[in-house]
């Protein structure tokens, strides 16, 4: 008897579990005023790859990033669309998603599209859950094959023209030449340098004029 009672409790909790994890998701993105298709900004770090990133393509005083996602919300629950290093393109339970970014130390800035923009969400949605699954670009130069994070978000929104791709710099600004850790970079890789190739980064996104800053989490 005691041995039915358990499988049964066990088999409500299997039941009600994921349920619960969806509430409370969500329940967690309404409190924090998100909505649909915001696009959420993971400050940089000041050192390694992240502080990298920023030194060669920090636009903004008060913008410094090295990430972006795209929130989706439906009725399984609340997402973050993205690609990492770990797992590449994937679409991660939003409360991990920000249990990570803290647990790295970096905050996550929310951005939204202007309204007149905003009829473009369920398109770049699709299109973003579309790329899933393929591999994360570790030499950040434009492929077919694989997308790193900014990467992933211009595709996106491209057929929109939400954002564009600029030509690619690694100079240091404070000396005027390749970044010493991009240089030993590709080095390592056997490639040249992509200065002046097509991409995009978290910080160019950012400075978009067809998205707005919301809020910090």
């Amino acid at each position: 008897m005691k041995t039915i009672l358990k499988n049964r409790i066990f088999l409500r909790l299997t039941f009600f579990f994921p349920i619960l994890i969806c509430f409370l998701s969500c329940k967690n993105s309404q409190n924090l005023g998100l909505k649909n298709g915001d696009l959420l900004f993971v400050t940089a770090k000041e050192t390694g790859l992240s502080g990298a990133i920023n030194n060669v393509t920090q636009k903004q005083k008060n913008a410094s990033f090295d990430h972006i996602g795209i929130l989706q919300k439906d009725k399984s629950g609340v997402f973050v669309l993205h690609a990492a290093p770990k797992g590449g393109s994937q679409k991660q339970n939003f409360n991990e998603f920000l249990k990570d970014q803290a647990n790295d130390g970096q905050k996550v800035v929310v951005y939204r599209l202007k309204p007149q923009f905003q009829k473009n969400i369920p398109g770049a949605i699709e299109k973003a859950n579309s790329m899933l699954g393929k591999p994360y670009n570790f030499n950040y130069i434009l492929d077919e094959n694989s997308y790193y994070c900014s990467d992933y978000i211009e595709r996106a929104f491209r057929k929109d023209k939400i954002f564009t791709l600029e030509p690619m710099t690694f100079i240091d600004p404070k000396t005027g030449k390749i970044n010493v850790f991009w240089e030993e970079f590709y080095a390592k890789k056997n490639l040249k340098v992509p200065e002046g190739e097509l991409g995009c980064n978290p910080n160019g996104l950012a400075a978009s004029e067809k998205i707005e800053r919301i809020k910090e989490l």
